[in-house]
């Protein structure tokens, strides 16, 4: 996993033909606000979580991001563990945020 700033990790993502961007939000916090292209995946629901990981292609590079960044390196953590190569952490979450964003 990497820590990314918010600067670097929009930049990185825009750049990146193998990238797959992943909110480990809830879903009530997901349609208040998410970045525009996001998979929502709550980590809070483990037994899903973990199956739906499991699922991922591992050639991917996740950008990963919950509200403040400690969710999301937890995820990281977990898509290291499960043989995902490439994992990068938004630091300071969506609550740092100031690209672009939707709403449900």
């Amino acid at each position: 996993m990497k820590e990314l700033s918010q600067e670097d990790w929009k930049k990185q993502y825009e750049n990146d033909e193998n990238s797959f961007l992943l909110d480990v939000r809830t879903d009530e916090e997901y349609d208040e606000k998410h970045i525009p292209n996001s998979t929502q995946l709550d980590i809070f629901q483990a037994q899903k979580f973990m199956e739906e990981v499991n699922e991922f292609d591992k050639s991917k590079n996740y950008y990963v991001y919950c509200r403040s960044g400690k969710r999301s390196a937890q995820a990281c953590q977990i898509l290291d563990q499960a043989g995902v190569a490439n994992t990068y952490n938004l630091q300071g979450g969506i609550m740092e945020w100031k690209g672009e964003t939707n709403s449900n």
